[in-house]
C-alpha cells in the first residue's frame, strides 16, 4: 500500500469533516450565537481572561493540546499494524475528538469561562464537581510529570535541540511585548520569528549543548530546570509567554508537518509494516489497548481541561469556537497520522520494521518510540526533499519536543485553576493565591518522577492513558446531560461516550490485574481511586436524568 495515497485520503477525510460536520454541530447541536458576550470580554483582566485573535488562539490551542502523546502513542500502536492504528486515528478523531473538544470549549465559553469540571456542579451536581475536579487534579498531575521527563529525556537524547527550543522563550516574550504593548500588527513579526527560529534549528546542529548533572543525571536536572520554568510560566500573563510562544509554535510545527507531508508525498513509500499483526510477543491484548495506547491523536480528555481551562477565557466571538475546537483537533489528527505514516512507511524495509517492533521489550522504550517518528520523518525529509540529514533529525526533533513544551506551559497554568477551584469547594483560601497555586502545580509532580522506585517515565505512562481517556468520556457524559437537558439531540455525544467509557474500564480494570501482580502500590491505589470515582460520577448521572422533570429540565445560570 502507498503511504502517500493513505495520506490524501486520510486528510481528505478531515477536510470534509470540518466542512460540514463541525457546521452541523455548531448550528443544531451546540448553537452558536455570536450575540453570547465571552468571558475574555466579561471578565478581562489582562492575566488570565484576555480578547484574542481566533488566529492567535488557534496558535495557542493547537500548540497546548498537541503535545508529544499524539506521536508517542501512534508509534507504540502501530506494533498491532498500520491499518487499525489509522482507522482508530482518522474517525475517531472525526466523530469522538473533534466533537469532544468543540462541545467542551463550547460549554465553558457559554459560561463565565468555568472549567469543565467546575461546570458538572450545575449539570450533574456538588458531589459530581468534586469528584470530577479531583480526577482533573490527579490527570493533570501525572501529565506534568509525564511532559517534563519526555522534554528533559529528548533534551538529553538530541543536545542540537537545546539551543533553539529555549531561544523560542526569547522571542515569544518579544512577540508578546511588541503585539501587545505596541498593537503592532500580527503578520510582519510572526513571520520574523518563524524565520528566527528555523535559523536556530540551523545553529543548533552545529552548536549541541547539554546541562550540568546537578541533580542525578543530566535527565534529572533538566527536569528541575522545567518545573521553575512552568512555575513562572503559569503565573505570568497570558499575552506576555504562552499566548506568543504557542502562536509562534504552531507556525513552526505546521511548517514542519508540512514539509514532512511534502517529502511524503514526494517519496510516496511503501508501507512496509503489515496491515494487521494482532499477535505481539510479550503484547498486550490490541482491544482494548489500542483506544488507550493511541490518546491525544484520536481523543483526549486533557483537551477539554485545556479548551475550557485557558482557551475559552481568551475567546473572542463564540463563533470561533468552530475553528479552534474542532478545527485544531484535526490538526492533531494530522500529527497522529503522520506518527503513523513515520513509524510505518519510514522505515526502508521490512526488515529495518521488524527489528524494532519484533516485540513489545523492543518497542516500548522512550527511545524507540520517539526515535521511530524522528528517523521517520528524517527519512521522508532526506530522501524526498533532499535535505541533510543531520538537519532534518534536529527540526522533527525540535518539533516533538516544542509540542510536548507548549502542553506542560498549558497544563501548569491549567493544574494553577484547578487547585484553586478545589480550595474553594473545600474552603482553603490560602489556594486562592495564585503564586502558590501555581507552585503547588508546578512542583509536586516531582513525587510522581523522584517518588519510589526513582525517574522512570514507564510507571506513568499506563495510567496516564487510561486515565486520559476516562476524563474524555466523563466530559462527554457533561456534555450529554447537559444536551439532554437543553432539549438537544444527544447521540452525538452519547454514542462516543458509550464507546469510551467500555473501552477505558476494561483496559482501566485489565491494568490494574497487573498493578496488583507487580506489586505497583502507587499505580494500583491511584487505578482503583479513579474507577470508583468515574463510577459515582456516572451513577450521580443517571439519578440526575431519571429524576428529571420539564419543569427543572433547564439547569438554572446556564447558557
Amino acid at each position: 500500500m502507498n503511504a502517500a495515497l493513505l495520506a490524501i485520503f486520510s486528510l481528505f477525510c478531515f477536510f470534509l469533516s470540518y466542512l460540514f460536520y463541525s457546521r452541523f454541530l455548531a448550528k443544531k447541536i451546540y448553537k452558536l450565537d455570536s450575540d453570547i458576550k465571552t468571558p475574555a470580554h466579561e471578565f478581562e483582566d489582562g492575566i488570565d481572561f484576555v480578547p484574542t485573535n481566533k488566529h492567535v488562539l488557534f496558535g495557542h490551542h493547537f500548540s497546548s493540546i498537541a503535545g508529544a502523546a499524539p506521536i508517542v502513542g501512534p508509534a507504540i500502536a502501530v506494533i498491532w499494524g498500520w491499518l487499525p492504528a489509522l482507522l482508530w486515528v482518522v474517525f475517531g478523531t472525526i466523530f469522538i475528538g473533534a466533537v469532544h473538544d468543540f462541545g467542551c470549549l463550547v460549554l465553558s465559553a457559554k459560561n463565565k469561562g468555568h472549567s469543565i469540571g467546575d461546570l458538572t456542579g450545575k449539570v450533574i451536581g456538588k458531589r459530581a464537581r468534586a469528584l470530577f475536579l479531583t480526577i482533573i487534579f490527579f490527570l493533570t498531575w501525572i501529565v506534568i510529570a509525564v511532559y517534563a521527563y519526555i522534554i528533559a529525556t529528548l533534551f538529553s537524547q538530541f543536545p542540537t535541540t537545546v539551543l533553539p527550543v529555549n531561544i523560542q522563550i526569547i522571542v515569544a516574550v518579544t512577540i508578546g511585548l511588541v503585539i501587545y504593548r505596541t498593537k503592532f500588527g500580527i503578520l510582519v513579526p510572526s513571520i520574523i520569528a518563524l524565520l528566527v527560529l528555523y535559523a536556530f534549528i540551523y545553529l543548533g546542529t552545529y552548536l549541541p549543548l547539554s546541562l550540568p548533572a546537578f541533580v542525578g543525571g543530566e535527565v534529572e536536572s533538566w527536569v528541575v530546570l522545567l518545573f521553575v520554568y512552568a512555575f513562572i510560566a503559569s503565573v505570568l500573563p497570558v499575552w506576555l509567554l504562552l499566548q506568543p510562544r504557542d502562536f509562534i509554535s504552531s507556525h513552526q510545527l505546521f511548517v514542519g508537518l508540512g514539509i514532512m507531508y511534502l517529502g511524503l508525498f514526494v517519496l510516496h513509500p511503501p508501507m512496509v509494516a503489515p496491515a494487521l499483526n494482532l499477535e505481539v510477543e510479550g503484547g498486550l491484548p490490541w482491544f482494548p489497548f489500542l483506544f488507550i495506547t493511541i490518546a491525544c491523536g484520536a481523543i483526549s480528555g486533557f483537551h477539554g481541561l485545556v479548551g475550557s481551562g485557558t482557551t475559552s477565557k481568551q475567546i473572542n466571538n463564540i463563533k470561533d469556537a468552530r475553528l479552534i475546537g474542532f478545527g485544531s483537533m484535526l490538526g492533531e489528527g494530522s500529527l497522529g497520522l503522520m506518527s503513523v505514516l513515520a513509524s510505518t512507511a519510514g522505515f526502508a524495509t521490512f526488515a529495518a520494521w521488524n527489528s524494532h517492533y519484533s516485540s513489545w521489550s523492543t518497542a516500548g522504550s522512550m527511545d524507540a518510540e520517539i526515535g521511530a517518528f524522528v528517523n521517520g520523518g528524517a527519512y521522508f525529509l532526506k530522501e524526498g526533499l533532499m535535505l541533510p540529514d543531520g538537519f532534518g533529525t534536529t527540526l522533527i526533533a525540535v518539533i516533538v519536543i516544542s509540542f510536548a513544551a507548549t502542553t506542560l506551559d498549558t497544563s501548569t497554568r491549567i493544574q494553577r485553576y484547578i487547585t484553586t477551584e478545589l480550595g474553594q469547594i473545600y474552603n482553603i483560601k490560602i489556594l486562592s493565591n495564585r503564586f502558590v497555586a501555581a507552585a503547588i502545580a508546578a512542583f509536586t509532580p516531582l513525587i510522581l518522577i523522584f517518588g519510589g522506585e526513582g525517574l522512570s517515565w514507564k510507571r506513568l505512562w499506563p495510567i496516564f492513558g487510561a486515565t486520559n481517556q476516562m476524563l474524555a468520556g466523563l466530559s462527554l457524559l457533561v456534555l450529554t446531560v447537559y444536551l439532554y437537558r437543553k432539549g438537544r439531540n444527544i447521540l452525538f455525544t452519547l454514542i462516543p461516550l458509550i464507546f469510551l467509557i467500555i473501552m477505558t474500564s476494561t483496559a482501566m480494570v485489565l491494568s490494574l490485574k497487573e498493578f496488583i501482580k507487580s506489586r505497583n502500590w502507587v499505580l494500583t491505589v491511584l487505578s482503583v481511586l479513579l474507577l470508583s470515582f468515574s463510577v459515582w460520577i456516572i451513577l450521580e448521572a443517571i439519578t440526575v436524568v431519571r429524576n428529571l422533570n420539564k419543569k427543572d429540565r433547564n439547569m438554572e445560570g446556564l447558557v
